[in-house]
């Protein structure tokens, strides 16, 4: 048994296929955000702020890529989880880096995670989320054509 873990994650070419269709995505919908791509260990891989995006934005698409690198559950299923919980509910404020809002994915690829979309912007939860699974729709159909 060796003393190393080995793991894999995303390039920053294929997390910026994620980005572009996120963008076009968010343009279709007549939406302005910004899309963060980490990889599974929470670091920043790709990143777009479209123009006319909150700058609160910036920081919030990148928190919930990074709840989800770190839980390897979408944002809103981590709030589905907890929801019936009060004691959690209240106490998921207190994890640093945590975020249950919705536009949050992970990318999946083999059972394997490799990392992970956040979307914010001026949009709602659930435009945010359509977003992200678009973005994620890319990158697996990269990984799986190459």
């Amino acid at each position: 048994m060796s003393d190393l873990v080995e793991t894999r994650s995303l390039s920053r070419e294929v997390a910026r296929v994620g980005v572009d269709r996120a963008v076009e995505v968010s343009r279709a919908m007549g939406r302005v955000t910004c899309i963060a791509v980490l990889d599974s260990g929470g670091h920043l891989v790709s990143f777009d702020r479209m123009d006319g995006a909150p700058f609160q934005t910036i920081q919030l698409a990148q928190d919930k890529a990074y709840s989800v690198a770190g839980t390897g559950t979408s944002n809103d299923g981590y709030w589905d989880m907890i929801k019936d919980e009060p004691w959690l509910v209240h106490g998921v404020q207190k994890i640093k880096g945590l975020v249950v809002l919705g536009g949050g994915l992970p990318v999946v690829h083999d059972g394997e995670l490799l990392g992970a979309v956040g979307v914010s912007g001026r949009s709602s939860m659930a435009e945010d989320r359509a977003i992200a699974e678009a973005a994620v729709t890319a990158i697996l159909e990269r990984l799986r054509s190459t």
